[in-house]
């Protein structure tokens, strides 16, 4: 297999396939919730139509004088005029969240410009249940270190699946919302436990419950070393349906205050460290591009090749770290990174085709017991990818 064409991608027009399914049933269906989310004028309404109508023919540009239209022209050119079932999925993801955007009046002047279309993570910050869970959590017991961190690293790899009350103390053995299918926690834990200066980042994936273990597991690394900063990278606006923004951020740490207990201690810590600049936050243009991280902008791969280490959250950047493409799931994982300006962690949960580090046995018996493994949600993998030690 050739690893220097990583956009040699998948593509959508496979009737039945997961990127099929994502056009043809996921993305009319998410134009529903979005013109139910807010009460929207006649005006967007008939944008929202109209893009549902689009997608199912052929890609068109931005007309004039939309914004980013320069951009998409020269990262469309070879799209254009053919189906939007016949262009590589990724690409076609992202143009679709980009027209939804511009549909909904979000980078217009007027009254629904910035206006975040996507209230699902909202409605997930709102659960009453956080209350219980993160208001009976306890510290960890002393010596248990290594296990805490594992812990938080796991509630990060399983997002709104993980028990925050159990992650946040680390204190007893809990059943694991799924397998993990390559498992390097070890030296993962090992690594963030020793390294106690210099810079760690952390690409953020979903807004919502999910964000939670990123904050704390953040939170847990700047109190384990004083010295450590940690720069988290969020999305520049609303990208897919919960990607995280700096405003979800702030309405994450504004939950986690109003939670008695650690939760509250842990809002309080984050935010001192956001005013001395231990926590800094980014958010590039390039996340909202429909390109895997081989086409790092020069200035966006310099920030990150000053970075010891960085931790990259969720099934989107993954496929952006890999290359969105059909590898046969045994590619190395180390092999298809070094291209990456630093080390990286990677916590993902199967949610797409796209698949790479697992071992040939475990890979037989998921495809004899459960064909669709690669996009159940029920797997995740903990990879990591050191340039000094392979």
């Amino acid at each position: 297999m050739d690893l220097s064409t990583p956009d040699a991608a998948t593509i959508t027009s496979e009737p039945e396939s997961f990127p099929w399914t994502v056009l043809t049933r996921r993305h009319p269906a998410i134009l529903d919730q979005v013109g139910d989310a807010h009460p929207y004028p006649p005006e967007i309404r008939r944008r929202l139509d109209e893009l549902r109508a689009e997608i199912t023919g052929p890609v068109r540009p931005l007309p004039d004088g939309r914004t980013g239209k320069s951009d998409w022209d020269r990262w469309g050119r070879q799209m254009y005029g053919r189906r939007w079932l016949d262009v590589p999925f990724l690409w076609a993801e992202s143009y679709f969240y980009h027209l939804l955007l511009d549909a909904v009046g979000y980078f217009d002047p007027g009254p629904w410009r910035g206006i975040d279309p996507f209230t699902r993570k909202h409605t997930e910050l709102s659960d009453p249940a956080l209350d219980t869970e993160l208001s009976s959590a306890s510290e960890p017991a002393a010596g248990a270190l290594p296990e805490h961190t594992a812990a938080l690293v796991h509630a990060a790899l399983w997002g709104n699946r993980a028990d925050l009350g159990f992650r946040l103390s680390g204190s007893a053995v809990a059943a694991a919302p799924g397998s993990v299918l390559d498992d390097q926690t070890d030296a993962v834990v090992d690594h963030l436990n020793g390294h106690s200066a210099g810079t760690v980042g952390l690409i953020a994936d979903n807004a919502g419950r999910e964000l939670i273990p990123d904050l704390l597991l953040i939170d847990h690394l700047l109190r384990l070393h004083p010295d450590l900063t940690v720069d988290l990278h969020l999305k520049p606006r609303p990208y897919y349906v919960s990607d995280a923004t700096t405003a979800d951020l702030l309405d994450t740490l504004e939950r986690l205050a109003g939670i008695p207990g650690p939760a509250r201690t842990a809002a309080a810590r984050l935010g001192g460290a956001l005013r001395a600049g231990h926590l800094r936050v980014h958010a590039h243009e390039f996340y909202c591009a429909p390109m895997s991280f081989h086409h790092l902008p020069d200035d966006l791969a310099a920030e990150l090749a000053r970075m010891d280490t960085v931790i990259l959250k969720g099934d989107l950047n993954y496929r952006r770290l890999v290359g969105d493409r059909h590898w046969p799931a045994t590619t190395s994982f180390t092999a298809l990174t070094e291209y990456f300006p630093t080390r990286v962690i990677a916590l993902r949960t199967l949610k797409s085709d796209v698949a790479v580090g697992i071992d040939e046995t475990v890979l037989a018996g998921l495809e004899d017991t459960e064909p669709g493994w690669r996009t159940s949600g029920s797997h995740g993998v903990v990879q990591m990818r050191d340039p000094l030690g392979g």
